[in-house]
C-alpha cells in the first residue's frame, strides 16, 4: 500500500474549506470586541450599541460595591490562588462565600467553584457512571449533555417538559442509581421546568435530581434565592434528593458557579469531581466581590420588580407589534424571550437590521436550537430602561413590517 506524504496530505489542510462549509451554512461566528458603556449600552467594535444580550439580569456587573469589593479582595489576597482547592487554594474568602451560598439558597452546604461549565461537565460524572442511568432533558444546556457523555452512564433523553416519557423511563430504566438533570430556566427558551413534579418522580423512583438555575439564581425566588426557593422546596423543605446548581456571572454579575445539597452530597462531589480537584481554585478577589453581590441579591427588591416590568413591557409591545406577521414570541415568563424568525439567513438578517438601527440582540442558529426555529435571544436587564424597551419594539415591529411586505 502506497504511504501518504503527510506534508501534502495533511488531515490539517482541511480546516480553511471546513470553515468555508460553516460560512456557507451560515453557521460562522464572530467573536467581537466590547467595552461597557453606560446603562445596557455596549461599544461593540467601536460603534455603541443598545444591548439585548447580556446575562447580566440585575445590573450588576458594574456595580460600585461589586468593583469595590473585588479590590479589597486583590489587595488582601493577590489575584490569583494559585493552587487547587484541596492544595492551598481554598482561601478564606472563598470559605465565607460557600457558607453565604449555603445559607441564601437555603442548602445545608455550597461548594464553589471557578466556572459553571467546569462544574456541570465535573460533578454529572462524579455522581453517575457506567451501569446507571441518566435521564436528561432535551433542551437542557451543553455543559450537562457533555457532563452526560463523560459520564459513561446510558443515557435517555426525554422530550422538552414531558413528564409522561420521563416516568416512563424511570420505570422501564433496571439501574439502581438513577440522575435526572434538567435546567431550571432554559437558556433557549426562557421557560421553567416544572421543578415539583420532577421531585416527585425523582421521589416515586428513587432518583435524585440536578438543577442547574444558571438563569433563575438572583432572579426567582423570594429575595432572588432561585427556582427551589420559587417553588418552596429550600430550608426546611428542602429534599436530600435535589443537588442546586447556578452559575455567579449572570445575576450576580461576577464569574463562577456553585452547587450546594446535602451534606453528603457536597462531600462527596468535593472528592470525586475531577473539574475541582485537578484545577486551580477561582480567586479570592472574585470570592469577595460574590459576598458584595448576594448583598444586593437581597436588598434591592426593585431589581427584579423592575425586571418584571421589563418583561410584561416589551410581551405586551411584541404581541400587538407582530399581529399577522410568521414571527413567534416564545412564551417564557423570564429575562429570556425567544424571538423565532425560521431560517438562520433570516434570523442573521434581523440582527443586522437591528445593528443598522442601533440595537444589538444576537440570532441564534441551529445546532444550538432545532433547524427552522433560528432566533433572536432577547436578554433584557434591570438595566434597560423602559425607553430602552420600547425602542426595541418599535424596531421589530417596523422590520416584520417589511418582512411581510416582502414575502407577499
Amino acid at each position: 500500500m502506497a504511504s501518504i506524504d503527510p506534508l501534502t496530505n495533511s488531515w490539517l489542510d482541511e480546516f480553511p474549506a471546513r470553515i468555508a462549509q460553516l460560512d456557507r451554512a451560515h453557521l460562522r461566528r464572530k467573536r467581537r470586541v466590547v467595552v461597557p458603556q453606560d446603562g445596557a449600552y455596549l461599544q461593540v467594535d467601536g460603534q455603541r450599541l443598545l444591548a439585548f444580550c447580556s446575562n447580566d439580569y440585575l445590573g450588576l456587573a458594574r456595580h460600585p460595591a461589586l468593583v469595590q469589593a473585588a479590590c479589597d479582595g486583590a489587595r488582601a489576597f493577590g489575584v490569583g490562588s494559585a493552587a487547587s482547592p484541596l492544595v492551598s487554594g481554598h482561601s478564606a474568602a472563598n470559605e465565607a462565600l460557600e457558607q453565604a451560598l449555603a445559607r441564601f439558597t437555603g442548602q445545608a452546604r455550597a461548594l464553589y467553584f471557578y466556572a459553571g461549565y467546569a462544574t456541570n461537565a465535573g460533578i454529572v460524572p462524579a455522581l453517575v457512571g457506567k451501569g446507571d442511568a441518566l435521564f436528561s432533558d432535551a433542551l437542557n444546556h451543553a455543559c450537562l449533555i457533555d457532563g452526560a457523555r463523560l459520564s459513561g452512564a446510558q443515557i435517555h433523553r426525554y422530550p422538552h417538559a414531558d413528564l409522561a416519557a420521563l416516568e416512563q423511563a424511570l420505570i422501564s430504566s433496571p439501574a439502581r442509581r438513577k440522575l435526572v438533570i434538567s435546567d431550571a430556566v432554559f437558556s433557549m427558551d426562557g421557560d421553567v421546568a416544572d421543578v415539583p413534579a420532577l421531585l416527585a418522580l425523582c421521589e416515586r423512583h428513587d432518583a435524585l435530581l440536578l438543577l442547574d438555575d444558571a438563569h433563575g439564581f438572583g432572579v426567582l425566588g423570594p429575595q432572588g434565592r432561585g427556582c427551589l426557593a420559587h417553588f418552596g422546596l429550600s430550608g426546611k423543605n428542602a429534599s436530600p434528593r435535589v443537588l442546586y446548581m447556578a452559575t455567579l456571572g449572570k445575576a450576580a454579575g461576577v464569574a463562577g458557579a456553585f452547587v450546594a445539597g446535602s451534606e453528603a452530597l457536597v462531600e462527596w462531589l468535593m472528592q470525586k469531581t475531577r473539574s475541582y480537584v485537578f484545577a486551580t481554585a477561582a480567586p479570592a478577589m472574585l470570592a469577595t466581590a460574590l459576598q458584595a453581590s448576594l448583598q444586593l441579591i437581597e436588598q434591592d427588591e426593585w431589581r427584579r420588580g423592575h425586571l418584571q416590568r421589563l418583561i410584561a413591557r416589551l410581551r405586551q409591545g411584541l404581541f400587538q407589534g407582530l399581529q399577522g406577521s410568521s414571527w413567534r414570541l416564545g412564551d417564557s415568563p423570564t429575562a429570556i424571550q425567544p424571538l423565532v424568525i425560521g431560517s438562520s439567513d433570516a434570523a442573521l438578517a434581523v440582527m443586522d437590521g437591528l445593528r443598522a438601527r442601533g440595537i444589538w440582540v444576537p440570532a441564534i442558529r441551529p445546532p444550538t436550537v432545532p433547524e427552522g426555529t433560528a432566533r433572536l435571544r432577547i436578554a433584557l436587564s434591570a438595566a434597560h430602561t423602559d425607553a430602552d424597551i420600547d425602542q426595541l419594539v418599535q424596531a421589530l415591529t417596523e422590520m416584520s413590517q417589511l418582512h411581510a411586505t416582502h414575502h407577499t
